[in-house]
């Protein structure tokens, strides 16, 4: 008899990120269970399993989460099947090879890796050891990049021949409360919001084949302006200005652009285009679950924006365009998405969603914007990568279809 039960899942990390995780955890999916947590700032565990007390003093069904002392401890529970890495990027490898070697299933925050050598080893472990891996971004099993997949997979704009993603601000030391990993080793912002917009583009359009690009630091350091960190400078390490160009195996050329070095309207920070043979979309902020998805075709543009002679100059940028009603399930903020997802594959067998082939064919793209500028030559890509399935809806929200 198949084993319902949900899938226990222990917390290694209790930062930023882990709000909405353990929202969604004790609120949102009925497939899993968060049974403890783990940070090497106890305060940050203990304020975790406090704020799940209060969803519990609210109505939400489920346990209190154990503190662990140490991650190893977690590892070392018999009742945990999956461990939920949310510490910082250089620490995923660290995490995730512990893990794996105490044959826990692991779903981590992006990046897989910092490099693609840690990558390759935790690949090559979990299948050594017949275990699940997988991690964010889970944000394209949203209605919005999903609605935008059957676009295209509808053939709506035609074949795909082109895209630009654009991630356009000036850094995260202005609002997020630790943010000097974020210009580290596994920082910056191809490895930090590169992912989004990596993950989207090979949901979107499938297998990437090369990259070429060119990439600098514009600053040595920065200046934290947030809170509890106020006045610290922070040394840069990755690279934060990085622009080029991925290619597909089915001919599209996507440009891609992400820097924390410009100042520029938040409301505009996030571009997001894919042209085809009969039409083109724009594409929600990868960043999210929801829309809208913007629709341009031949037959629908206006005379007075497909003709420049009768253009007056003040035309609306998306003119033209008609929105397309969201067709899934998950337009708010639904992290920890992907993590059910792999929760019911582990019950069921069947393949998950944001599994480690995806994670790894993204990092390796990730990596080749700084290896391509610093060999000056274009980077032909190893890792080969096959589209998971689209979402399907259930009428029962928070439960994975089987």
């Amino acid at each position: 008899m198949a084993n319902t039960n949900p899938v226990k899942v222990a917390m290694i990390g209790v930062g930023a990120i882990s709000g909405i995780y353990l929202k969604n955890i004790t609120n949102v999916f009925k497939e899993v269970e968060l049974v403890g947590v783990c940070d090497l700032i106890p305060e940050r565990a203990e304020k975790g399993v406090h704020t799940v007390k209060e969803y519990i003093e609210a109505g939400a069904k489920a346990p209190v989460p154990k503190i662990y002392k140490d991650m190893y401890e977690a590892f070392n529970d018999p009742e945990v099947e999956v461990v939920l890495n949310l510490t910082r990027p250089y620490e995923h490898y660290g995490v995730t090879k512990a893990a794996l070697e105490h044959g826990k299933h692991v779903f981590s925050e992006k990046p897989l890796a910092a490099d693609m050598k840690e990558g390759t080893e935790l690949m090559a472990l979990a299948k050594e050891k017949n275990l699940l891996m997988g991690g964010a971004p889970d944000t394209f099993m949203g209605a919005g990049i999903q609605t935008a997949r059957k676009v295209i997979d509808d053939g709506l704009i035609g074949d795909v021949i082109g895209a630009t993603c654009a991630m356009i601000q000036h850094g995260p030391e202005t609002w997020h409360p630790d943010p000097d990993f974020l210009y580290k080793r596994g920082g910056g912002p191809m490895m930090d919001m590169g992912p989004y917009y990596v993950t989207a583009l090979v949901q979107l359009i499938g297998e990437a084949v090369g990259v070429t690009a060119v990439t600098k630091k514009s600053f040595k350091e920065r200046l934290i302006t947030s809170e509890p960190h106020y006045g610290q400078k922070i040394d840069v390490e990755a690279d934060t200005y990085l622009t080029g160009n991925i290619t597909f195996a089915n001919g599209a050329i996507a440009q891609v652009f992400t820097t924390f070095d410009v100042y520029y309207p938040s409301q505009n920070y996030a571009r997001f285009e894919i042209y085809g043979t009969k039409g083109t979309m724009i594409v929600p902020d990868p960043n999210t679950f929801g829309g809208p998805v913007l629709l341009m075709r031949p037959e629908d543009v206006e005379a007075t924006h497909s003709d420049p002679g009768l253009r007056t100059g003040n035309l609306p940028a998306y003119a033209g365009y008609k929105e397309i009603p969201l067709l899934f399930d998950y337009n708010v903020n639904s992290r920890a998405l992907g993590l059910s997802d792999m929760c019911k594959a582990l019950r069921t067998g069947r393949d998950f969603r944001a599994n480690c082939q995806q994670q790894y064919h993204v990092l390796e793209i990730l990596t080749s914007f700084e290896k391509s500028s610093r060999e000056g030559k274009f980077i032909p890509l190893t890792t080969h990568y096959t589209r998971t399935a689209p979402m399907k809806n259930n009428p029962m929200h928070g439960i994975l279809d089987d």
